[in-house]
């Protein structure tokens, strides 16, 4: 089952349903993902290491650019899908169209959400009802100086 690509929502829904009913825990992140560096991979191997299966939620183009602008993504939804796709802490991806996972997290009910350091609990989107389902939220420490934004304003110094 590694480095599958599930871009139905309910096709992937059935697959952590039955890992589920294996005993499998399942955990859930999502992001831009829009130039992959070192954070992005250290944040991955962490969020792996919380369980049995690792779910991304990648955000479509379109989602990309309501939440950072015109001028993102950098990186086309389908080529971030296969990049992350070669990584081997990720088993499954999935594309989601909305400003927020929360749709998408109701849909999967992960048993761990998780998210970078640099968000408060209480601003992660679905933590309350994942809480509420009796799962947890994490947070991973945040990699300083690894961020896409960082990453392309220093490129566009360099110009």
């Amino acid at each position: 089952m590694k480095n599958k690509i599930v871009l139905n929502h309910k096709k992937l829904g059935k697959i952590i349903y039955n890992l589920k009913k294996k005993r499998k825990k399942i955990v859930f992140t999502n992001g831009c993902f829009d130039l992959l560096h070192l954070g992005h991979i250290k944040y991955l191997t962490k969020a792996k290491s919380l369980g049995d299966y690792l779910v991304v939620g990648i955000n479509t183009d379109k989602s990309v650019r309501k939440i950072k602008g015109n001028s993102r993504p950098i990186t086309k939804q389908a080529d971030r899908l296969q990049i992350l796709s070669s990584l081997e802490m990720v088993d499954f991806l999935t594309l989601f169209n909305d400003s927020t996972p929360l749709k998408l997290i109701s849909e999967l009910r992960p048993d761990i959400l998780v998210k970078g350091a640099d968000w408060k609990i209480k601003d992660i989107v679905g933590q309350n009802l994942v809480k509420a389902y009796g799962a947890q939220v994490k947070r991973i420490p945040y990699l300083k100086g690894y961020s896409t934004t960082n990453l392309i304003e220093k490129l566009s110094r360099k110009k």
